[in-house]
């Protein structure tokens, strides 16, 4: 007898959100896995976990990429605005942040607002969907 379901060729987020959240760590005494914050899973959430599939490891794994890309173009973000403004201070003779601006145009300053935006801002934690 054939099977109707066909198998899931998209992730169900609830799945990845709850694998992202979790201590893989399975703890001995209790047989049971826990969030991050310590609470253990209930048992929908048990059940939830062993219905993963491949589909939704994949997702997590795109998750975590774009996490890590993230963090990598911030932590590259200081060097990244020296090079940007290395042309405009070139150019001036009084080498101020304020003398720069005043030579770009309107996309050139979003792109220093941008890079400027990943240098203050706090760095964000990981959240899967967040990115």
């Amino acid at each position: 007898m054939r099977s109707t379901c066909t198998p899931t060729t998209q992730a169900r987020p609830e799945i990845v959100v709850l694998l992202c959240d979790a201590d893989i760590k399975r703890k001995r005494e209790t047989n049971t896995w826990n969030h991050l914050d310590g609470r253990p899973f209930s048992k929908e959430e048990r059940a939830l976990v062993l219905s993963a599939t491949r589909v939704e490891f994949e997702e997590i794994q795109e998750q975590f990429k774009r996490y890590r890309e993230y963090r990598r173009t911030v932590d590259e973000a200081p060097d990244a605005l020296e090079r940007f403004l290395a042309p405009f201070m070139e150019r001036l003779a009084e080498k101020k942040l304020g003398n720069a601006v005043e030579l770009m145009n309107e996309e050139e300053r979003a792109e220093l607002d941008h890079l400027l935006g990943l240098i203050v801002e706090p760095v964000r934690p990981f959240a899967p969907y967040a990115l």
